[in-house]
């Protein structure tokens, strides 16, 4: 059973017989990305080349405190970049995805693809 994210000694063997044990040939997932809105952060700008603090909020229906400290800690990696600027006299913040973020978010979906790959090799047998 699964506690806390982590997988009980039970269920390891049933995932190392799928081929999904993090061993040398499938590398450890990329945590920051791997979060639910983060990686919703990062796929959206993959997406487009900027969107604003508003455009992702409504895209990834969070609130505003949510969205600002995962954004946050998507920056201090580097993974986006931030700017701010007004609009008449309202405040703008928009996100843009760096190329250390491209590379991540890609890194990240050619392992997802490995597992998914492993899994169904390992359903057919």
């Amino acid at each position: 059973m699964a506690r806390h994210g982590v997988l009980s000694t039970d269920r390891v063997p049933r995932a190392r017989s799928f081929g999904l044990d993090a061993g040398p040939g499938i590398p450890d997932l990329d945590r920051l990305i791997h979060e639910r809105i983060r990686l919703g952060i990062v796929s959206a700008l993959a997406a487009d080349s900027s969107l604003t603090f508003n455009d992702l909020k409504r895209l990834l229906k969070t609130t505003d405190g949510n969205l600002s400290v995962h954004a946050r800690k998507l920056e201090e990696a580097k993974y986006i970049a931030c700017t701010k600027s007004f609009e008449g006299r309202m405040p703008k913040t928009e996100y843009a995805l760096t190329s250390t973020g491209r590379k991540a978010l890609e890194k990240y979906l050619d392992h997802m693809e490995a597992l998914i790959q492993a899994m169904t090799q390992a359903m057919t047998r």
